[in-house]
């Protein structure tokens, strides 16, 4: 580690709560608009192939609602245990949740794709790079499908509209805008948190005349191109594009090389580490035996979660901090909970201190390389990894537009107005991510009706309660997969991967044993949520700040949006797993 022993970490705490208050707004989550009425039209699916089908009234064993990493890998687990009657709804053409509707220029896994893409050993494919592109991981998404026959019964193209609980058959009814009235004995939901596009609530956003669009339904009929890049239809077109998270990062390379004019509007610069993206080396891959994907991820995991690990497979951006902080460890420092925590924040610093002199070494024009630089805890926001965003301020064709935390002031018919100055556009771009911390409704678009009539709305009216994430009192035989109440970690497919092992057993053993309902009891849920008060994710990883607002701490609100098990990822899959191995099914009550 960088010698570290002149750092003002109580200077750098100061200027990390002066950049936190210039964002805090006292509308939190609620300065994005809903995407309905006048801003339907963002969420047309340009991708849409819609098969003509007649409505069905069958009943399925179990029924998984999305048909995302989620859907595809406890599918997939389900029909390895013999379950073979699953299906799929999605309201997408095809197989892949976020993976479907992000086809924007650049788009790429973000975590490698040795520990991201799921059942690589099943599939028996190895990814071609580091860190794969978007067509190739749609193309294993479809690979998952067909090899565990998960396309055979999906229902792609169908949006639910209501799901009811029907006591007397101890069924659930899913209901569509194609007249479904599909039965299943059991419900799995698997919608994951990103699905819905946001809108800033900027004044005037409605009145914009030219073509706009949200990243995840990128107009490639206006740009020209596909997500490989080559945008020429955009040669003489004067772009904006608002938003600067893990989206814009990837898609601004190639809009700086196809734009006339390129404007970035800014409110909070991400952390832009190194990507070095490379080939799969074959020798590599001669080397791998069995089990060796299971081995990487819970290494990664451990690696970027401050886990116990004695070395770093995956050696990247991720994990550099931890894989440092076992450096001093092993060279004999023996540090009390208080001294880990102050080396943490010290090694965080440094860290950060390596990433603003990053824009300082890439960037040429002083000003735009100080708007860059990101003043926060690494992790208080999703880190991004990129080789050639910095870079692509250096273009005179791009403009970075900081607003010094304010956001864009106001839209008008042609152009973006920050403080007081209009930047004129052809084209406005939405890369403002994806609805999270809003009610389950808003980013559903239904309700569920559980026992005796109660909504999950009603139950959630004052946030999430559930048992381990994914059992909510009153809706028997229903199953959430999600991070919220559960193990939250960067590769996210790995917690998806923990959730499938849990829903299997349990749905394994309710069949085996003849069970008609299973159902976690109210006294289980209230313990398992009293656990997560103060336990907001959003804090920074290795430092006391409060984080900059964003999706991890519901724009600053801490209303308990990414709540999550307080000892970490690790320890969660290892309560499951004990939970599992104890058989009495704690928290669960079964009905014969």
């Amino acid at each position: 580690m960088k010698d570290s022993s002149d750092l003002d970490i109580e200077a750098i705490r100061a200027k990390y709560r002066a950049e936190r208050e210039k964002r805090l707004r006292a509308d939190g989550i609620h300065q994005f608009v809903e995407i309905k009425g006048r801003y339907a039209h963002y969420l047309d699916d340009p991708y849409l192939e819609v098969t003509p089908r007649e409505p069905l009234t069958d009943e399925v064993t179990v029924a998984m609602i999305g048909a995302g990493l989620a859907g595809l890998v406890v599918g997939a687990r389900l029909v390895q245990e013999g379950i073979t009657d699953v299906r799929l709804i999605d309201k997408a053409s095809d197989v892949g949740g976020t993976w479907y509707w992000n086809r924007y220029p650049g788009a790429q896994c973000d975590v490698e794709s040795y520990v991201y893409l799921p059942l690589l050993e099943e599939t028996g494919y190895i990814p071609t790079e580091k860190y794969v592109h978007a067509p190739e991981i749609v193309e294993h998404c479809r690979r998952i499908a067909n090899q565990f026959g998960l396309y055979d019964n999906a229902c792609l193209s169908t949006e639910v509209t209501a799901v009811d609980w029907d006591a007397e058959a101890s069924r659930w009814i899913i209901r569509t805008n194609r007249d479904d009235a599909i039965r299943a004995r059991y419900l799995i939901m698997g919608t994951g948190p990103l699905h819905r596009p946001k809108l800033p609530g900027i004044p005037g956003i409605e009145s914009f005349a030219g073509r706009s669009f949200h990243t995840s339904r990128w107009d490639y009929d206006y740009t020209g191109g596909d997500v490989l890049g080559g945008l020429d239809k955009l040669l003489d077109k004067r772009v904006g594009i608002i938003g600067t998270g893990a989206t814009s990062v990837q898609c601004v390379p190639h809009l700086a090389r196809a734009c006339k004019r390129l404007f970035v509007f800014e409110r909070t610069p991400s952390t832009i580490d190194v990507r070095n993206n490379r080939p799969t080396d074959p020798e590599w891959v001669e080397s791998l035996e069995p089990g060796w994907q299971a081995r990487r991820v819970e290494n990664f995991t451990a690696m970027s979660h401050g886990g116990p690990a004695t070395e770093d497979l995956v050696d990247d951006a991720w994990t550099d901090i931890i894989s440092r902080l076992l450096d001093e460890i092993q060279a004999g420092a023996d540090l009390s909970p208080a001294e880990l925590g102050a080396l943490m924040e010290r090694l965080n610093v440094v860290k950060m201190n390596e990433l603003r002199a990053r824009v300082d070494e890439l960037v040429r024009d002083p000003a735009t390389a100080a708007a860059l630089k990101p003043w926060y805890a690494l992790f208080c926001k999703r880190p991004c990894f990129h080789d050639e965003y910095l870079q692509a301020f250096n273009d005179p064709a791009v403009e970075l537009v900081d607003t010094d935390g304010k956001g864009v002031e106001r839209i008008t018919e042609n152009s973006v107005v920050v403080g007081g100055v209009e930047y004129a556009v052809d084209c406005l771009i939405y890369a403002t991510g994806f609805e999270v911390g809003t009610a389950y409704t808003r980013r559903a678009g239904y309700d569920l009706t559980g026992r005796d009539g109660r909504t999950l709305s009603a139950y959630w009216a004052d946030g999430m309660r559930s048992l381990h994430g994914m059992h909510v009192h009153g809706f028997p035989n229903m199953f959430i997969v999600g991070a919220t109440q559960g193990g939250l970690t960067a590769n996210y497919p790995h917690l998806v991967e923990e959730c499938a092992k849990q829903l299997t057993y349990i749905i394994g053993r309710a069949l085996e044993e003849g069970v008609r309902e299973v159902e976690a009891t109210e006294e289980a849920v209230s313990a398992w949520v009293a656990m997560f008060e103060g336990s907001m994710y959003g804090t920074g990883f290795g430092g006391p700040v409060e984080c900059t607002p964003g999706y991890f701490n519901a724009e600053g609100q801490s209303s308990g949006a990414l709540s999550v098990y307080p000892q970490g990822p690790l320890a969660f899959f290892s309560l499951m797993e004990n939970w599992r191995n104890a058989g009495a099914h704690e928290g669960l009550k079964f009905r014969w």
